[in-house]
């Protein structure tokens, strides 16, 4: 993999000044595991004011917590002091911040996999955890005690869901019990890094892996009680030989491609109605649950802080989706009118994931894509911008 020529430039300028410097966290662990990195982080010996020093255009972010961003080639670089924690008080930040050396400041990360660090001039790892053996093995492991780890930053519960699902890792032993033993204390965290957490898990490679590990965490009945009950929630067999609606749902998000937030959220929550809408009848149905699911979707998503633009396309997607059922009868005015839904094509890619699913006819799907005005060629950008959500990746 190539190291990013800045990041590796930070590192010899430091190291020039007789500063120790490595790159380290989420950038290490990919160059291992043959992964191109997004973001680089370099962990170094200098204090703050040293960095600032150093580099020409410098962001004093976090420099009471060791932290400053230093800007390159119009890039964020964030250069951070070697350091231990204590006196963690709000379940996220520690209260008193004392600057160490190198194994002191591995010790106070999270998981072994993102606490070692990479010399990218001799080329060499530093690992005073036990990275490299998890790395190998594929194991995703608190360093040290896993419920000192999570008492001091609660969301690396969510963390530890994040980096099982996207490597395929499981979670220790121990360090699984020790989720399940706190995962009620999750809600403490600000409902924003909750949001952000859970829409990275939603939109990288295999979400279902993510729901299932939040499911068996208890996490998902803590921050999303409304998706927990979908379990169990029986559907007819002839539309749904899948199962209930929690099996579903969680097959609808293996079937996903790169989702945008928008639309893993529109999936995620497109039955939420169901449970309170539940009856037999001539056979079961769930009459208005599109209508109640997008009020119930509005509530989860405003809990979450999801920007309002965000809200507006989400909901849109659970309330319309079952619209395409009458797609052919609708007169022609109705039906321009239906495909002039604003982002369209996330709803008419939410139902045909909807089909693939659950029965499998794509008949309307075909029909609506070769009707709707817009070829793929012509199609207006239907990507809603910038989302609202944007956690560092490490």
């Amino acid at each position: 993999m190539a190291i990013d020529a800045n990041a590796k430039k930070i590192v010899k300028t430091l190291r020039g000044h007789k500063f120790q410097a490595y790159l380290v966290g989420g950038c290490a662990r990919d160059l291992l595991l043959g992964i191109q990195p997004k973001d680089w982080d370099v962990a170094t010996n200098a204090k703050p004011k040293q960095i600032i020093r150093l580099f020409q255009k410098t962001i004093p972010v976090g420099a009471k917590f060791g932290v400053v961003i230093v800007r390159m080639a119009g890039k964020n670089y964030e250069v951070a002091t070697f350091r231990k924690d204590s006196d963690y008080a709000d379940g996220r930040h520690p209260g008193k911040v004392q600057f160490s050396g190198p194994e002191e400041d591995a010790r106070r990360r999270d998981f072994t996999v993102n606490g070692m660090f990479y010399d990218p001039v001799g080329k060499k790892v530093l690992d005073f955890i036990g990275g490299q053996k998890d790395l190998k093995t594929g194991i995703i492991r608190a360093i040290g005690n896993p419920d000192q780890r999570f008492y001091e930053d609660k969301l690396r519960m969510l963390r530890a869901v994040r980096f099982s699902a996207r490597f395929n890792f499981p979670i220790e032993k121990k360090t699984a019990a020790a989720i399940k033993r706190h995962c009620g204390e999750i809600n403490q965290v600000s409902r924003e890094r909750i949001r952000d957490e859970l829409v990275y898990i939603f939109t990288q490679p295999r979400p279902d892996r993510g729901l299932d590990l939040l499911d068996r965490l208890g996490l998902l009945k803590a921050i999303l009680p409304e998706v927990s009950a979908l379990k169990g929630v029986r559907q007819p067999k002839q539309f749904h030989p899948e199962g209930d609606v929690f099996k579903h749902t969680r097959l609808m998000l293996k079937l996903m491609k790169q989702p945008s937030p928008e639309l893993a959220w529109g999936v995620l929550l497109h039955d939420i109605g169901k449970p309170d809408t539940f009856q037999i009848a001539d056979r079961i149905r769930f009459n208005g649950h599109s209508t109640l699911g997008a009020e119930i979707s509005q509530k989860i998503l405003k809990r979450l802080r999801f920007s309002n633009r965000q809200v507006k396309i989400i909901v849109a997607l659970v309330r319309e989706h079952l619209k395409f059922i009458d797609a052919r009868k609708m007169k022609q005015s109705t039906l321009k009118r239906f495909m002039s839904l604003e982002y369209f094509d996330l709803h008419l890619e939410l139902h045909r994931i909807d089909c693939v699913g659950s029965h499998h006819d794509l008949s309307t799907y075909r029909f609506v894509k070769k009707t709707w005005p817009y070829s793929a060629k012509n199609r207006p950008n239907s990507n809603p911008g910038p989302n609202a959500c944007s956690p560092a990746m490490t």
